[in-house]
């Protein structure tokens, strides 16, 4: 418990400067929608002068993006991209940190197994991340209803919203695994954005090209929010997926971790 809390506080910072940084990222992109509805016929008009391909790339769609749910879905991308840059940070640096900063062998000779090491650093990201996600969620709904004069299906802002949270965890569990493989990271932050912009690149061609197979190699693809919207629930498919992702992976890091040599200072 005191690895936890001492984890926990040790992400503060970091965690109040993700989360201001998201919740103010989807306040600017919601309060542009009052204007857009005013003018969608020409929003609609400019946006098919771009090529169905670069639209696809965006994650625009012209069917819904002047609904308040379509329009959250394309600046939503963005607040995904940003909170598994966190996700990936965070995870990268659940151990690398301790031998980064050469207090990994200071760790260990505390009464602890380095599975409890493992378990409190872990709970302590995911608790982080839950704290930002539900800051943000919050944040979300009542901009989302201060600047749409009709209803929309809250259940499915939700559920959009949700995936961040999801896709965050794949990159926590990929970074934990990445911690425990590489010898020393001496910075998390090119590994992080390397990791988080090459999966992200990688949904932009699945769009472009169409290709169902990319969807099953990147995280951003798990959760379409087109799908979502049409069906106002997620492709349980996906869901298994993930699941079996994130035990593999932490499963693995355990191993590793456990039967790794630490190099005393």
């Amino acid at each position: 418990m005191n690895i936890f809390l001492h984890e926990l506080k040790a992400y503060r910072k970091s965690t109040v400067i993700w989360t201001l940084s998201l919740a103010a990222l989807i306040v600017f992109f919601l309060s542009m929608f009052p204007g857009l509805t005013q003018d969608a016929d020409q929003f609609k008009k400019l946006l098919e002068n771009y090529p169905e391909a670069v639209r696809r790339a965006l994650g625009v769609s012209l069917d819904s993006i002047t609904s308040l749910l379509g329009f959250y879905s394309y600046g939503f991308t963005y607040v995904l991209l940003c909170g598994s840059i966190q996700a990936m940070n965070l995870g990268t640096s659940i151990l690398s940190k301790e031998v980064r900063e050469k207090t990994a062998d200071f760790l260990l000779t505390k009464p602890v197994t380095r599975k409890q090491i493992v378990t409190a650093k872990l709970l302590a990201v995911v608790a982080s991340l839950i704290i930002t996600n539900v800051i943000y969620i919050v944040i979300a709904v009542n901009t989302a209803l201060a600047v749409s004069e009709n209803s929309f299906d809250l259940t499915t802002f939700l559920l959009i919203s949700l995936t961040a949270f999801l896709v965050e965890l794949m990159f926590v569990a990929l970074g934990m695994l990445i911690s425990v493989s590489v010898p020393k990271i001496k910075s998390v932050l090119p590994i992080s954005l390397g990791t988080v912009f090459g999966f992200y690149v990688l949904n932009m061609l699945g769009s472009v090209i169409g290709e169902k197979a990319i969807r099953y190699l990147t995280p951003f693809k798990y959760y379409e929010t087109t799908y979502i919207i049409k069906h106002s629930s997620y492709d349980a498919s996906f869901i298994i997926i993930e699941m079996v992702f994130i035990f593999a992976t932490i499963a693995a890091s355990y191993v590793i971790y456990t039967k790794k040599d630490i190099h005393a200072v």
